[in-house]
């Protein structure tokens, strides 16, 4: 069982940046894959990010690359996502999720977060 909660979101102008964190209880938390998923109003819950289980694979959707980085810490039970240039589009709820990775494709999500909310301004 992996419990997660997402914090770091807020509100942030255009060509802002924010860190989204995700903190994972439990002890299985090293073997999963993390990913990043969003949801804007009216939308469909889409693919951001994701990083493999021991950090050394990251895999981003076109909409972010270049933009967002992810990385963990398998002792702290920590996942980031630093958000860098910042558009208006980005707006939506952020959720951290514990699941997998095959041929460096997410594949399954096991575990969800709440969320946490990023509101970018224009």
């Amino acid at each position: 069982q992996v419990q997660l909660v997402e914090s770091g979101g807020g509100l942030v102008q255009a060509g802002g940046s924010l860190r989204l964190s995700c903190a994972a209880s439990g002890r299985t938390f090293r073997n999963y894959a993390m990913g990043w998923f969003r949801q804007a109003p009216g939308k469909e819950r889409e693919f951001v990010a994701a990083i493999s289980w021991s950090g050394d694979r990251n895999v981003y959707a076109g909409s972010v690359k270049g933009r967002f980085t992810t990385s963990r810490d398998n002792y702290k039970n920590t996942v980031n996502l630093q958000m860098n240039s910042l558009k208006p589009e980005d707006t939506a709820v952020y959720y951290c999720a514990a699941g997998h990775l095959r041929n460096s494709v997410w594949y399954r999500e096991d575990y969800w977060g709440q969320g946490t909310q990023v509101t970018v301004s224009s």
